[in-house]
């Protein structure tokens, strides 16, 4: 008899609430502030960016569960529950005693995890009676669900694209267009914050920082509109925790549990999504399953940025958060990972770090690829260049417990596939793909700058 590779939850088996980790901490998070009163914000001082549900979720501390709105469950339905797959090829490849599952987000309709979040996001607007709603994206994952769920919901969608990514993924660009949003290179013309960037630096690239920051103003300047966000803030990681709650009852059905969980990380959407239902367990009952994030060695906050206050957008439009940072006027190389080009980390998964709850590693850009490239091959799925981060560091894992004679359950979420990402793996295959590390003299230097603005 064969052995079972994927395990699937019926219908009736998806999650109906989400997981609210704040609420189980035994240190909360610091409470973000409003930058010029430098007081911690309550959610009525975030209604004029976001929709106000949405603004509740964001600093609840207090509720361990929340609901999932029906008609926000119905969509899930369309794609839910994803398969958790038992990844014998990769295993065979590795000649590794580990047990490697991964989570399969790239069979959602937009090919990533985002789509988790972009529905309820889009939803509460909608409930809200908001016409409009804006967003940024990098490497356009987020952008491609937040269109595609505005859609779903009857909202116009306008989203800031990183300019690397806008002129290095041009087929992302197109499923948002398709969608029907309005997708603009940023940094832009179209916004005071783009133009002040753009004087300083003409021919600026771009970051998720800037990309934010075009997309907040124009929020504020536009009647009955609200910014929505793919990733760092606190309701984003809610939303997503619905990948490590199917994942919960898909490893008991394969009869074994996580000893090591990872996913790739740039402002922790999908790592706070596989990774806090599981580590609830931690904190509650005291099991010790270890976290690893896995971010690229250009961009590196968690493994060697600085805790403190700092801005989530370029301009300084958001609230200060507690974050490890790099600095808000940090920019990244142009790594083909673009959802992992952000300065900071968000304010939940920071704590967790200072805490202990979890550890980092950064990757550099050609052992993702080459980690992407084996796997591909062992298991079929081209994977996105930010999920081959945290591939590369399963592998790593893996090869430790070759070395030790281990038999480690290793459970990592592939965020999204790679099929339109072909274009970096060609730079690869060819030899002209870069490797980026930003130096320490770099990452003192933009500190240094952060603390004298903070």
């Amino acid at each position: 008899m064969s052995k079972q590779k994927r395990f699937f939850l019926q219908e009736d088996q998806i999650p109906t609430q989400w997981y609210n980790i704040q609420a189980d901490m035994v240190t909360k998070p610091m409470p973000p502030l409003n930058p010029a009163t430098k007081q911690p914000l309550k959610p009525e001082d975030l209604y004029p960016i976001f929709a106000e549900e949405l603004s509740r979720q964001e600093l609840d501390q207090t509720h361990q569960w929340i609901d999932i709105p029906d008609a926000v469950r119905e969509m899930y339905a369309y794609y839910r529950s994803t398969p958790l797959v038992r990844a014998y090829g990769l295993e065979k490849a590795l000649d590794t005693p580990a047990h490697i599952y991964f989570k399969n987000e790239s069979v959602s309709p937009v090919g990533s995890h985002k789509l988790n979040s972009a529905l309820p996001q889009a939803y509460y607007c909608k409930q809200q009676g908001v016409t409009n709603i804006t967003t940024e994206t990098g490497a356009g994952q987020w952008g491609c669900a937040l269109s595609y769920a505005a859609k779903v919901f009857g909202l116009e969608a306008a989203v800031y694209q990183v300019k690397i990514s806008y002129e290095q993924k041009p087929y992302r660009r197109s499923i948002m267009q398709t969608y029907g949003a309005q997708v603009t290179a940023s940094p832009s013309m179209s916004t005071r914050a783009g133009k002040d960037i753009l004087t300083r630096e003409p021919n600026c690239q771009g970051s998720l920082g800037t990309a934010i920051s075009e997309a907040i103003e124009l929020a504020l300047n536009t009647p009955n509109c609200k910014y929505t966000l793919g990733s760092v803030l606190s309701h984003v990681a809610l939303h997503q925790t619905i990948i490590g709650l199917e994942a919960e009852k898909q490893m008991e059905m394969a009869g074994e549990y996580p000893d090591t969980i990872i996913a790739c990380f740039g402002g922790g959407s999908n790592f706070a999504g596989i990774a806090f239902p599981f580590m609830r367990h931690n904190i509650l009952e005291g099991k010790t399953t270890r976290f690893i994030a896995a971010e690229p060695a250009s961009c590196p906050k968690l493994t060697r940025g600085v805790f403190q206050y700092d801005f989530g957008d370029e301009a300084g439009y958001t609230p200060l958060l507690p974050m490890f940072t790099l600095g808000h006027n940090f920019m990244p190389a142009n790594i083909h990972a673009g959802g992992l080009r952000y300065h900071g980390a968000g304010v939940i998964v920071s704590q967790l770090l200072k805490d202990k709850y979890m550890e980092a590693v950064d990757i550099k850009q050609l052992d993702s690829f080459e980690a992407g490239m084996l796997f591909s091959r062992a298991e079929g799925i081209i994977p996105a260049p930010e999920s081959c981060h945290a591939i590369a560091a399963t592998i790593n894992e893996a090869k430790r417990c070759k070395e030790t004679g281990e038999s480690k359950v290793i459970l990592f979420n592939l965020s999204g596939h790679g099929l339109i990402d072909m274009s970096a793996y060609d730079q690869y295959l060819s030899g002209s793909l870069q490797n980026y590390v930003v130096s320490d003299e770099d990452v003192q230097r933009n500190i240094s700058q952060l603390e004298k603005v903070i």
